[in-house]
């Protein structure tokens, strides 16, 4: 087992070679915490973490596809061996099923003509992959003795927002995939969080902001940074902090 794993904290980030992911590993990095980023592609994954290990950082690149069971268990086994524990899960690894279009763009979402294999590839990173890396990692957590788990949701899957037809996210279009998969972990993060809730594991989600990131095509208005502060400020929480929440940068949101 390393030596710095009884000192420092270890953090897991899902799709942290770039983007939201990229800056969450970088500022709990900043903070003294061993940070692994996960990530599909060995490669990108390496590249990231020297990267940042370059700016100060103790960060390792894992391999992790989260649709993939197998890099699961590979990447536990893994963080077992070497850490012998995991204080905090963040799960951001995410996808659009529209590629790198603005929600505003994304036409084959439309219900009445959405192609089910598209919705249920995105339910298969958004949610069920969501479920398969906090499985893999919770006997990790366990071991914690302040164990914390961020689900990096949207403002779209907040119902209330999106039903309301004079709010700000008015101008959306009708999304069969995203938006209900983002809601679907919302409702996800509750039941995590009511179950671990005796365990002292807090759970919630967050709702980073329209980040300038691949997934928009790069129009979206904050800096991967400034995503970022809401999901470290929910890693980061005190023991008695939230759970079963639902925040954005200015404070709780509505379901």
């Amino acid at each position: 087992m390393n030596e710095d794993a009884g000192r420092r904290t270890v953090a897991m980030v899902t799709g942290a070679n770039k983007g939201i992911g990229r800056a969450v590993a970088e500022e709990l990095a900043a903070r003294g915490m061993t940070v692994l980023a996960g990530a599909r592609d060995r490669r990108r994954g390496e590249e990231a973490a020297a990267a940042l290990r370059a700016a100060g950082g103790d960060v390792h690149a894992v391999v992790l596809d989260v649709t993939d069971t197998a890099t699961l268990q590979e990447a536990a086994t893994w963080v077992e061996e070497r850490y012998g524990r995991l204080d905090v899960l963040v799960n951001n690894a995410g996808i659009t099923g529209s590629g790198q279009v603005t929600p505003q763009d994304a036409v084959d979402q439309i219900p009445s003509t959405v192609d089910l294999e598209m919705v249920r590839a995105v339910f298969e990173t958004n949610v069920f992959g969501v479920i398969a890396v906090t499985n893999a990692m919770l006997p990790l957590l366990r071991r914690s003795p302040a164990p914390r788990v961020v689900n990096v949701s949207s403002h779209a899957g907040s119902m209330a927002l999106t039903g309301d037809p004079d709010g700000p996210f008015s101008a959306l279009l009708p999304s069969a995939a995203y938006t209900p998969s983002k809601a679907a972990l919302n409702a996800l993060t509750v039941q995590y969080a009511n179950e671990l809730r005796k365990d002292g594991v807090l759970v919630n989600a967050v709702a980073p902001g329209f980040v300038d990131t691949d997934s928009n095509a790069h129009t979206g208005h904050l800096t991967p940074a400034q995503g970022a502060a809401v999901v470290v400020r929910l890693a980061t929480l005190g023991p008695d902090g939230p759970t079963a929440g639902f925040f954005g940068e200015d404070g709780p949101l509505p379901w």
